[in-house]
């Protein structure tokens, strides 16, 4: 019987650089105000991108059409067989490239002139899916849409209602993740509880409102039991830190996350040290500190290109230190009066 092409072994020196690796699976999403393709030889990969960007609604900027593609390749690999967790990402960049490395095998690569990505995942990376979307799938995404859009990339939460929004800022531990958690349990909405991403001259801001990240000890200031028999059932993840916190998914219904881009009309530090009184929680922070501690809060941004216009309109609309409560819902209740506050200027 006569040979076909299918029976003939492929050969490496054909193409050494796997250029011809067919991706047979795509999905098309609006985040962060960009279009972005996602591409993949590998449907658990695609699960993972599903998992992390599935069921949000669409953001849109104003003048922002920006396309981006990112592709994702699973190689074979055991690097990481018995290991608790995988190395943490080590940051390279060079020649207009920006990397974020794990292993031989675990890597991510972005193009922002190019608007394009390459995540390359082993297959025994798969086993930890938190590290692979928050690493190397979100490293993709976020990177494209700060240099590609030029956001600006706050560490901290987000939330608001009726198109306006305030920033929760402040140092790991101080409470923003309680505070995002408590907003969303008394009706606001979710933009972001980890990242947020903001225009600099509209001062709108855009996120990804898909988890909560909820330690255990914190379920004992949540008096809904539905709320917490949903945070209790949710995954639990292990932070680089070694803290473990519940990953509890918004998008199953129990809160509500922003439809759109939200306008910033307030940003406030948010502070672990106990307030004296409630009408002491929320205090301005003196004008001529405002910029010294946003650059000290938020290295990596300060940092970008749209950075000065931001911190400027910031320092004109004024910050606020908000001190802890005897309870999580006095915090929220401080911040929605910072929104009322200020929706009606």
């Amino acid at each position: 019987m006569a040979a076909t092409l299918d029976d003939v072994a492929p050969d490496v020196s054909a193409d050494p650089f796997g250029e011809r690796i067919r991706t047979h699976w795509a999905v098309h999403k609006r985040l962060l105000g960009a279009h972005f393709l996602f591409e993949s030889d590998c449907e658990a990969l695609m699960d993972q991108v599903g998992a992390a960007y599935g069921g949000l609604p669409p953001h849109h900027l104003p003048h922002s059409e920006y396309d981006f593609r990112v592709e994702l390749r699973l190689v074979p690999g055991r690097s990481l067989r018995g290991a608790i967790e995988p190395p943490p990402v080590q940051m390279r960049s060079g020649a207009g490239l920006l990397c974020g490395v794990v292993d031989a095998c675990n890597y991510v690569m972005v193009m922002p002139a190019q608007r394009r990505a390459l995540v390359v995942v082993s297959s025994d990376m798969l086993g930890f899916p938190y590290h692979l979307r928050y690493e190397l799938i979100e490293f993709a995404v976020f990177v494209l849409a700060t240099r590609g859009v030029g956001l600006v990339p706050l560490h901290g939460a987000c939330v608001g209602s009726e198109g306006r929004c305030v920033l929760l800022l402040g140092a790991s531990g101080a409470g923003k993740s309680t505070l995002a958690l408590h907003s969303v349990l008394k009706g606001l909405d979710l933009l972001s509880e980890d990242a947020v991403f903001v225009e600099p001259e509209t001062l709108l801001a855009t996120g990804v409102a898909n988890y909560v990240h909820v330690k255990a000890d914190a379920l004992r200031f949540i008096d809904d039991e539905r709320a917490r028999h949903w945070i209790g059932m949710s995954p639990t993840i292990r932070r680089r830190s070694g803290v473990e916190k519940f990953e509890a998914d918004v998008r199953t219904g129990f809160g509500r996350v922003a439809a759109a881009p939200l306008a910033v009309v307030g940003a406030v530090f948010v502070s672990g040290e106990p307030a004296d009184d409630v009408d002491g929680m929320l205090t301005p922070v003196p004008t001529n500190d405002i910029a010294i501690r946003l650059r000290a809060d938020q290295p990596y941004a300060a940092g970008q290109s749209g950075w000065r216009r931001f911190e400027q309109k910031l320092v004109a609309m004024g910050m606020y230190e908000l001190r802890r409560g005897l309870h999580p819902s006095a915090s929220v209740d401080a911040v929605r009066e910072l929104l009322q506050r200020r929706s009606k200027r």
